[in-house]
């Protein structure tokens, strides 16, 4: 912990209102692997069991959708209860988990998917985002699991299409990409894989699953019937298609809840009769380190908490956690150099998705210079409305307006998406982006998440990284310099292909791309150099240290402004 960020970022919370939260989050650090698989409360029906006694109607060789999203509403205790019982009696086994979010904890963390990563319990994982769940990737690697990934958004349909009976899903979502047949391995990343859950058929690609027979989450409350709220959830994701796919299917649904609750006939999300096993968890999580029954509302679309007071008081939390890196000047530049031409390339009113990494501080610079009240930030989760929440809590919102499920948002996507700001591993001279993974090995596996779906459905596409990885880059008085290379990021050609750059330009798509040394524009030549920081040498500093091929204009390329570069005097404004 740096207690030197730590402090600065005390300074913008009160003391009181800092104290109880870090003093709740420093209570569930000391006790985070407290759980009882046989706590069931007294007085309830017949439906409401405990843990051990739900995950005993798991069958062997089910297929389970679970709910989830990082550390956002985690079936901890269900996870705990299935590992207890195939320790002691070697069932479930052989189950397939779908799993659309990335739900481990990095091989630190307890409670999360990764409770399951035992030889013989999980036989295949289908992800979207898998690189947290490090105990599945060595499985993985150990070859005693199959792993496979579709994009979330994908994931998010198929589950809904299984609620009606449909079991495939045709899109050009994944088209050019590593997923696509034609141009690369299909959905297995583990070699050697069984099964196959994507072709190619008539220009288009063609998903599905497996025949989904239980669905696994946790929800804020139920009364005593056995009816189901989801108030005071952060996100929704996709707990009412998993419910109705698996309910179609003839399968059973599993729901841990935090607290009984008097029934609320106007606000049931999911009514009793869809529901087979209840569990009473009082330490369910509404979002990583806060308790379901000690809720922050501002994460609920109920707005509890002016935005500015939210957002100091959760840098402070990921600052006490960890998790908050330091980003450095360089970095800060960029994200100004994206914030910049994302308002010179996005119209008021957009609707906007705004990626993890660099693209949290574009979003903050949006916010802190009254641009976001402008446009509608969406996260992939749900949250529609309000400010992405960053860190540990990515893909919540702060005040959001609505929480819709994975599958409404998505289809929300494909109508009205504008602009989205991403990240990259890697990008190649066709303008091909990498997001999906870092090396070969499975522990180097990320996966697509949302962003196969995210740039299928924007108009406008802004990559923003790091010129090249472990640089040493220095920006001082106006001006960059790179004090010592590293490995570089702009290569020749991709190892996986994520995001396909002749194909976004087919569909008429504006795609950028913001490094630390300046930025580039996809054209049908290539990538071409549009704006360079200043302090950097063309052919020093971005032609000798890149394989990518770059174009670069014969007359003489627009200089980043200062202010951009230092930050003093920096202001955004929409264009007249």
């Amino acid at each position: 912990m740096n207690l030197i960020r730590l402090f600065k970022a005390h300074a913008g919370v009160s003391p009181l209102k800092a104290f109880l939260p870090l003093m709740n989050m420093l209570y569930f650090r000391l006790t985070w692997t407290r759980h009882d698989s046989d706590y069931l409360p007294s007085g309830l029906s017949g439906k409401f069991v405990s843990a051990r006694q739900a995950v005993g109607m798991i069958p062997d060789g089910a297929t389970i959708v679970i709910g989830g999203f990082t550390s956002i509403g985690r079936s901890s205790i269900f996870y705990w209860a299935m590992r207890e019982a195939y320790e002691r009696d070697g069932h479930p086994k052989d189950v397939t988990v779908i799993g659309s979010n990335p739900q481990g904890g990095r091989g630190k963390v307890p409670g999360t998917i990764e409770e399951l990563g035992l030889p013989g319990l999980i036989s295949r994982y289908i992800v979207g985002h898998g690189e947290t769940a490090k105990a599945l990737l060595d499985l993985a690697e150990q070859g005693q699991l199959e792993l496979h990934t579709l994009p979330q958004g994908v994931l998010a349909f198929l589950i809904e299409a299984q609620g009606r009976g449909e079991h495939s899903l045709a899109t050009t979502v994944g088209i050019g990409t590593f997923l696509d047949p034609q141009t690369g391995g299909g959905s297995a990343v583990t070699p050697e894989a069984r099964s196959h859950f994507v072709e190619r058929s008539d220009g288009k690609l063609v998903y599905s699953l497996p025949e989904i027979n239980q669905a696994l989450f946790c929800a804020p409350a139920a009364d005593r019937e056995g009816n189901v709220y989801f108030e005071n959830a952060a996100l929704i994701l996709e707990y009412r298609e998993a419910t109705q796919a698996a309910k179609h299917n003839g399968g059973k649904v599993l729901v841990s809840v935090a607290e009984i609750i008097p029934k609320q006939p106007a606000k049931i999300a999911i009514p009793s009769e869809m529901i087979d096993a209840l569990v009473v968890n009082p330490r369910n999580e509404q979002i990583g380190g806060v308790l379901q029954t000690k809720c922050w509302p501002f994460f609920a679309a109920r707005g509890h908490m002016e935005t500015e007071e939210a957002v100091r008081l959760l840098k402070l939390v990921n600052t006490f956690m960890g998790i908050t890196p330091y980003r450095g000047p360089a970095v800060e530049m960029a994200a100004r150099m994206a914030a910049r031409l994302f308002v010179q390339e996005t119209a008021r009113g957009a609707m906007v998705n705004i990626g993890i990494g660099i693209g949290e501080e574009v979003a903050r610079l949006l916010y802190e210079t009254g641009l976001s009240t402008g446009i509608t930030f969406t996260t992939e989760g749900g949250a529609l409305g309000g400010l992405p929440a960053a860190g540990i809590y990515f893909g919540a919102a702060i005040n959001p307006e609505r929480l819709l499920s994975a599958a409404e948002m998505f289809h929300l996507y494909e109508r009205h998406l504008d602009t989205a700001v991403l990240g990259f591993l890697q990008v190649d001279s066709r303008g091909n982006v990498n997001a999906s993974h870092r090396g070969s090995h499975m522990r180097d596996f990320v996966g697509p998440g949302g962003f196969m779906d995210i740039v299928n459905c924007a108009k406008t596409i802004i990559f923003v990284g790091n010129w090249m990885d472990k640089a040493e880059i220095s920006a001082s008085g106006g001006r960059v310099s790179i004090k010592k290379p590293g490995r570089p990021k702009f290569i020749d050609r991709v190892d996986y292909i994520t995001f396909n750059g002749r194909e976004a330009l087919q569909a008429g798509k504006r795609v950028f791309y913001v490094s630390t040394v300046g930025i580039f524009k996809l054209t049908e030549e290539g990538l071409s150099l549009v704006q360079i920081v200043p302090g950097v040498d063309i052919q020093r500093d971005i032609l000798g240290t890149t394989a990518a091929r770059i174009v670069v204009p014969d007359d003489s390329t627009p200089v980043v402004p200062a202010e951009v570069v230092t930050g003093t005097g920096f202001a955004l404004r929409w264009p007249d």
